[in-house]
């Protein structure tokens, strides 16, 4: 019997063991239905989630339901929107409470001083041209120099098809002001003209993102095993979709047999009583989806089935620490 134990040297080891005992348990939290930008294939708006519930206002709800949240097991709490920083008041409640993580487009400078270690995930959808197509605006100008050099931030650097074979540009800006990145891949929730991937191009985007890794290591957050399952959405022969995504909020898992998910995962929108089905939109097509943070909760739940050889169980601990490193689990 294959054991972890029996596939490890002592230094891989050690590294199991410091991500063993994190036990994250996290769930994603819609803190309000606005925001400063209108961007094309952002799932938010695309699926009408922001008319989904109307926006819970006071302030001592959010705390009380917080507390709730905490004593459901929730260790992790990840905040998105429409953009979280239009309400700091709602993510105060959070940050008070629990280990928090802020999604944000960056053109709002949290106050450091009232939010002195929250991580921050900034959201960058390509170059200057990309990003005035899809978002209407270059975003990074104004992001970089909210948060340039802040050791609680970095960039969620979305990759979209036309971004292949230019991707160092922007690794090259992100690590000259000082900031960290991780890779993700747009999912064209929208249908953008030229904007939706095939199979060369993914192909081509694998081989640039492990090239980036290999370049830049102290400035992207990443691993290539998980560049892999991103860009061919498979894991040891089996295809993501629906029958496997882990992300589902619980409440809404009816499927049978169920799979391997996030325990106590939900989803909730802005009135705290709301919940969406999934870490992105019911209106999304699962087998066309390329959200990162679900192909990375896809292999950390999935661990038994990474203990066949050495190389498999190194595979999934390498995917656990990026995202321990992304939430601030772990070091950098």
């Amino acid at each position: 019997m294959k054991t972890v134990s029996s596939l490890l040297d002592n230094n891989w080891h050690e590294r199991y063991r410091k991500i063993a005992t994190l036990n994250i348990r996290s769930s994603i939290y819609d803190v309000t239905n606005q925001c400063n930008l209108r961007c094309k294939g952002c799932f938010f708006f695309s699926s009408n989630e922001h008319q989904a519930a109307s926006e819970e206002t006071d302030v001592g709800k959010w705390s009380r339901f917080i507390q709730k949240e905490k004593e459901r097991g929730v260790n992790l709490a990840i905040l998105i929107g429409g953009e979280p920083t239009l309400c700091l008041d709602r993510i105060e409640a959070f940050y008070a409470q629990l280990p928090t993580f802020c999604s944000t487009n960056g053109q709002i400078k949290i106050p450091r001083d009232r939010f002195p270690d929250m991580m921050m995930g900034i959201s960058l959808w390509g170059n200057e041209e990309d990003e005035k197509i899809l978002r209407g605006k270059d975003t990074f100008s104004v992001s970089s120099k909210n948060y340039q050099g802040d050791p609680y931030t970095y960039y969620l650097y979305t990759i979209t098809p036309k971004q292949v074979g230019r991707i160092e540009q922007m690794i090259r800006k992100i690590a000259d002001v000082g900031l960290k990145v991780h890779l993700q891949l747009l999912s064209n929730d929208e249908k953008v003209d030229g904007f939706s991937w095939t199979e060369e191009k993914l192909r081509d985007v694998r081989a640039e993102m492990d090239g980036m890794l290999d370049a830049y290591p102290k400035t992207v957050i990443s691993c290539k095993y998980y560049h892999e399952v991103i860009t061919t959405g498979r894991m040891m022969n089996r295809q993501f979709g629906w029958a496997e995504c882990p992300s589902v909020t619980e409440p809404m898992d009816n499927r049978t047999p169920r799979p391997k998910r996030l325990i106590r995962f939900i989803r909730w929108a802005s009135d705290l009583k709301t919940v969406h089905r999934c870490c992105t939109s019911a209106t999304r097509d699962c087998s066309t989806c390329k959200d990162g943070a679900a192909h990375m909760s896809w292999i950390m739940v999935n661990k038994r089935d990474h203990l066949q050889s050495t190389k498999d169980l190194q595979n999934w601990i390498e995917v656990y620490e990026m995202f321990a490193k992304l939430y601030r689990f772990i070091p950098w």
